[in-house]
Order: C-alpha cells, then structure tokens, then sequence
C-alpha cells in the first residue's frame, strides 16, 4: 500500500513536470513560429497543447484511481493520439503543396533539442512507474510524451535541413513519421490494447 502511494506520487510528480514544461513550451514555441513564420514550429505548438491535454487527463485519472476512470481515460489520450495525428497530416500536407519555406529560428532549434531529450526522459520515468504500477492510463500516456519528443526530434531535423542545406521539404516529411505512430498509438489507446 505504502508502495503504491509512492508510485502514485511519482507518476504525478512526472504528469506535473510535463504540464510544466508544455505550458512553458507551448509559449516559447507559438513565439517561434509566429518569428519564423513556420507551420512546422505551430504544429509542435499544438503536439504540446495535446500534451498538456494527455497529462491533465493522467492526473484526473490517477487522483482517483479507484472511480473506474480507466477506460474514460484511455479514450480521452486516444482522441488525443488521432488529433495530433490528423493535425500533422494536414500541416505536412500543406507545407508540400504549398512549399512553405520557414525562417530560421534559434530559440525554436534550442527549445526542441532541450524537449527531445527532457520528454524522453519523462517518457521513460513513465513507463517505468506506470508498468511497476499496473496503470495502464500512465503507460500510454507515457507513450504520448514518447511521440512528443519523436515530434520534437523529427521537427529538429527538419528546420536543420532547412537552415543548414534549405530543404524545405525535409520538415513537413519528417512529420509524417509521426502521423503513422500518432495514428497507430491512438487505436491502441482507444481500444485499451497498450501496453
């Protein structure tokens, strides 16, 4: 019992670590973008909005473990999942066709790089508490802060390219990488199939 109550402090101590960085983020970012015109940077805006989202419903979960939320919770972070997934589709899709070329922005190139490694972190800090728990809202959230900072790395990598070589293209491309994960996490979410 003593065990679990730990645990449980430490899954909201990661949850209120998360919102924190996101809602700092998110402000950061939306600068960014707005500075450097740049679709990419807004849709990692919204990947952070989600991510508070997925983090409030985690500690809307947990604080009351025991009221059944489970399945409520899994089906909120698997809408969030396909929000995200939809969202980026249609961004990638229109910086294609609209071959948007974004400006460089170094406050956005050092927040992404600090969020990749800080959301992998977390994200392992919740798989861990999450499995040790046996709460399966926190391992897919956790997953939510995976896919975060598989955002954060591949939109990283994109404005790099086009920084460095003026790929343009390379941005919006990194972004369907993850469509298919968001997509794919969403459906096992909703269905209460992860793990």
């Amino acid at each position: 019992m003593i065990e679990n109550q730990k645990l449980l402090r430490r899954g909201l101590i990661l949850e209120y670590i998360t919102l924190s960085w996101n809602v700092v983020g998110t402000i950061i970012i939306v600068a960014a973008a707005f500075a450097a015109n740049s679709v990419a940077l807004a849709g990692f805006g919204l990947d952070s909005l989600i991510e508070i989202f997925a983090s409030l419903v985690v500690v809307w979960q947990l604080t009351g473990i025991n009221q059944h939320r489970e399945g409520l919770a899994l089906h909120l972070i698997g809408a969030a999942f396909f929000a995200l997934a939809v969202y980026i589709l249609v961004q990638s899709g229109r910086s294609l066709i609209s071959q948007a070329h974004p400006e460089t922005s170094i406050l956005g190139l050092i927040w992404l790089a600090a969020t990749f490694v800080v959301m992998l972190l977390l994200a392992w800090g919740k798989h861990q508490t999450g499995r040790q728990l046996g709460n399966l809202v926190l391992l897919t959230e956790g997953r939510v802060t995976l896919v975060d900072a598989y955002l954060a790395g591949a939109v990283l990598v994109g404005l790099t390219l086009n920084t460095l070589f003026g790929w343009w293209w390379a941005d919006p491309l990194a972004g369907l990488v993850i469509v298919y994960y968001g997509a794919r996490e969403g459906w096992l979410a909703w269905s209460g199939e992860a793990e």
